[in-house]
């Protein structure tokens, strides 16, 4: 196995584009996994870690763009505000030295269902920003995920940064494993109130062959919530809206739990999840202003 240690971005799309069977890493936290339980074993590995402009973070306009390099850890501790239901699913994500080494752009590589950050990149609208020696594209985070642990990415390109739009509302991820921590998801959840658009984000993670939006959920919450009043929130279209979470999903029996329990389970976590959104959208009057004061432009490196 050839190991590939690029030093800038420019001699790590040269280096993909002639080994386009390279695995790139940046924290390793998947690859390695795999790797070390002998379930495959790349040809070579394109490692991104050395290349300091994947590190970094940048607020533009209402937009947050993650360089790939971007931790888990880092965007707890920095972008909570602006990116709660980001943040919320990164603090689930394995053991504090896999959040100080794993990133969201490594979880898109690998597109494994059961990818927590899948749900909320989801319900934000997120979009991956890919590039190869042939130009960048922008990829529609609802394009991204193509069957299991696959990805729209050609076999030149690499992912630069991933996009996500500064929340302009309550945002929530849960999440349910068969224990309290270091888990992977029997399934996932995800929540994002576009207030000024009075719009409904979902995200359906690990109960289908790729993380999925709940569109007609989406589409019933949009259009029954009091938006103008902020009336409290109906029971009847909160049950609703968990069967409609749960009618979106195709799970299946695995080691982790029953399809049947992942369809009930993601209907009560779509409904609490839009609970405590709603709760929170009736609690503060400048839900619409958004949920972050900081100035565009803001930036944040290693």
């Amino acid at each position: 196995m050839d190991f590939l240690r690029p030093r800038t971005w420019a001699e790590a799309l040269d280096l993909k584009a002639g080994r386009p069977e390279a695995t790139p890493i940046q924290g390793g936290t998947d690859v390695m996994v795999e790797i070390n339980l002998d379930k495959g074993r790349p040809a070579a590995l394109l490692d991104l870690t050395p290349i300091p402009g994947l590190r970094e973070w940048s607020r533009e306009g209402d937009v947050v763009r993650l360089g790939a390099g971007v931790t888990y850890a880092r965007l707890i501790g920095e972008l909570g505000t602006r990116l709660p239901g980001l943040a919320q699913a990164s603090r689930t994500v394995g053991s504090p030295q896999i959040r100080n080494r794993g990133t969201v752009a490594g979880n898109l590589g690998a597109a494994s269902p059961a990818g927590d950050s899948h749900p909320p990149l989801l319900a934000c609208g997120a979009v991956v920003e890919a590039e190869s020696v042939r130009g960048a594209r922008l990829i529609p985070i609802g394009e991204f995920y193509t069957g299991v642990k696959r990805n729209a990415l050609a076999p030149d390109e690499l992912i630069r940064a991933v996009r996500v739009p500064v929340a302009r509302g309550p945002q929530y991820f849960s999440k349910i494993g068969t224990r309290n921590a270091m888990v992977i998801a029997v399934c996932s959840f995800s929540i994002a109130l576009h207030a000024a658009e009075r719009r409904v984000g979902t995200g359906v993670g690990s109960a289908a062959p790729t993380p999925r939006r709940a569109v007609a959920a989406e589409e019933f919450a949009a259009a029954r919530l009091d938006w103008q009043g902020r009336s409290p929130l109906d029971p009847e279209v909160a049950r609703r809206f968990g069967e409609l979470v749960a009618g979106a999903a195709a799970p299946i029996d695995d080691v982790r739990g029953r399809a049947a329990y992942r369809t009930h389970a993601l209907a009560v976590l779509a409904r609490r999840a839009l609970g405590w959104a709603w709760a929170d959208f009736r609690a503060d009057s400048g839900a619409d202003s958004g949920a972050d004061s900081g100035a565009d432009g803001d930036r944040g490196s290693a």
